[in-house]
């Protein structure tokens, strides 16, 4: 106990100096940061499919469990030899530093001292609290072996009445400690729109949603995902914060003319909007984690041809503020027909933080994984040997387009409905092919071809809707979509790894 709430102690100290002094890292956010870029092939998949869009939160929590549990054993240790206790505290504390030091954004000599007080803190509440337990002073084994007779079997009621208000007091303090420190570490990284100025009105607007273009079903996802429920998923523990006064796009590599723009440049160039729909490889069948946005940015072509090309230079390299990387054929961004693009604005406004501000990628028909570079900070050309994006030496392929998909959103899986007509609603995307058509199957009957929404583009998904009159009873219902090069969804169905889940969205449902 003395061990654990120590450690909790260290923790705490440690959050609440990250949170008062800006540039100092939260050595919890770093440990977790550390144990993402050391994951074994596989370990993204199953934290998605366990916590989804909350993996974040919960490598955060197992990360703390881990600590305390450490830090228990510290305690164990130390009611023999107190140093052994602050041994396992300095190396906890070295690996800390260590995962600190590791990440771009970190100021080195805050990342010291932040391990240092979280190491001190933790062992001199650790000595405090083992002197208070009787049974964990060395000197008191001891003076009963000296004396011929065995150890007490327990503590006196006061002396472990003592420890034990002791402990919960310290424990009650550090946690209070460690969720003000935790708010201001998270109030040090907004998630949402940081920037008060306005976004530049782009050359080429697109044209308002046409009736035809929508549906209107309750309980349909909107054509257009609004900011705040547009799924997210990256390797960032905490948002990067980019100073937009001193960030750079730089572009380089195997091309002519190397650049870097500033943020004002870069949105001086002309803008453009287009509606893209991403999603991320870890989706399952019938999963959320696909979205389509309107995205506001400038043509990764129009730098490209700034910066000139070299022959050889098969492979575009996007690296974030954060050091993550993707990486993604030249040919597809060139391909005539198709704008991959550096956004600034998302729905019209700036980029939020947590999407990526100031400037991500986004390339239309890739999954995000080898394309949708947040924070961005350099676009480097060099062939497709030369390097290998975060993913894929994880497990994850190399070539990566968005497989024909489709997904039934009404009614949910599970859920009752009432006999009689009935509308059945989903949404359907193979960017940047498009979808031409959307069948669905009740109780394994014949596909029935459903009514689409007009698509925007072929990089934008579709919505859909059919009618269907339910009897009574237990029922199943399938959907599958074709993409316009006549392409139709698979039936058989594969695991998210390496290129993305396959098979048809099917559910159950009671009529009654």
């Amino acid at each position: 106990m003395a061990g654990a709430v120590a450690g909790s102690v260290a923790i705490a100290g440690s959050e609440l100096f990250a949170g008062l002094v800006a540039g100092a890292p939260s050595l919890i956010v770093a440990v977790g940061s550390l144990v993402i870029s050391l994951q074994p092939p596989g370990a993204k998949e199953v934290f998605v499919d366990l916590f989804g869009t909350n993996d974040k939160a919960a490598l955060n929590g197992l990360i703390v469990i881990a600590a305390v549990a450490i830090a228990a054993t510290a305690g164990m240790l130390a009611g023999r030899r107190i140093w052994l206790g602050w041994a396992i505290f300095g190396a906890f504390g070295l690996v800390a530093l260590g995962a600190a030091l590791s990440q771009p954004l970190v100021q080195p000599a805050l990342a010291v001292v932040n391990a240092s007080l979280a190491v001190v803190l933790g062992g001199i509440a650790l000595t405090i609290l083992v002197r208070l337990a009787p049974l964990g002073r060395p000197a008191n084994r001891a003076s009963a072996a000296q004396a011929g007779s065995s150890p007490p079997a327990s503590m006196p009621d006061w002396d472990r009445r003592r420890f034990l208000l002791a402990s919960a007091g310290t424990l009650a303090g550090a946690v209070v400690v460690g969720q003000l420190g935790r708010a201001l570490v998270d109030a040090q990284h907004p998630a949402g729109v940081v920037s008060t100025s306005r976004l530049p009105a782009p050359l080429r607007s697109v044209p308002p949603i046409a009736s035809d273009q929508a549906l209107t079903t309750p309980g349909l996802t909107p054509l257009i995902v609004p900011t705040d429920q547009f799924y997210r998923i990256d390797t960032a523990l905490l948002v990067p914060q980019v100073n937009v006064r001193t960030w750079k796009l730089e572009l380089s590599g195997m091309v002519d003319r190397p650049f870097s723009l500033t943020y004002d440049e870069l949105l001086a160039m002309p803008l453009f909007e287009q509606y893209v729909t991403i999603a991320c490889v870890s989706n399952r069948v019938g999963g959320n984690l696909v979205g389509n946005a309107l995205w506001t940015g400038v043509r990764l072509k129009d730098l490209l041809e700034k910066a000139g090309v070299q022959a050889g230079a098969t492979q575009i390299v996007g690296r974030s503020v954060d050091g993550f990387t993707v990486g993604f054929p030249t040919s597809w961004a060139t391909a005539a027909g198709r704008e991959p693009m550096v956004a600034v604005g998302m729905n019209r406004d700036f980029l939020p933080a947590d999407h990526g501000y100031p400037a991500r990628l986004i390339v239309p028909g890739l999954y995000g994984y080898v394309s949708a570079t947040k924070w961005l900070r350099s676009i480097d050309l060099t062939t497709r040997e030369a390097v290998d994006g975060y993913w894929v030496p994880l497990g994850w392929a190399k070539d990566a387009p968005i497989l024909t998909q489709s997904r039934i959103d009404t009614p949910a899986a599970g859920k009752g409905v009432a006999v009689g007509s009935i509308d059945v609603a989903g949404v359907a995307w193979a960017p940047d092919r498009g979808i031409a058509r959307v069948e669905v199957s009740f109780d394994d009957g014949d596909w029935q071809e459903a009514m689409i929404s007009q698509p925007i583009s072929d990089a934008t998904w579709v919505q859909w809707r059919v009618s269907w009159a339910a009897v009574p009873g237990r029922h199943t219902i399938e959907v599958r979509a074709t993409d316009r090069t006549g392409d139709v969804q698979t039936d058989q169905p594969t695991d998210t790894a390496p290129s993305g889940a396959r098979g048809h969205h099917r559910i159950s449902v009671t009529a009654g």
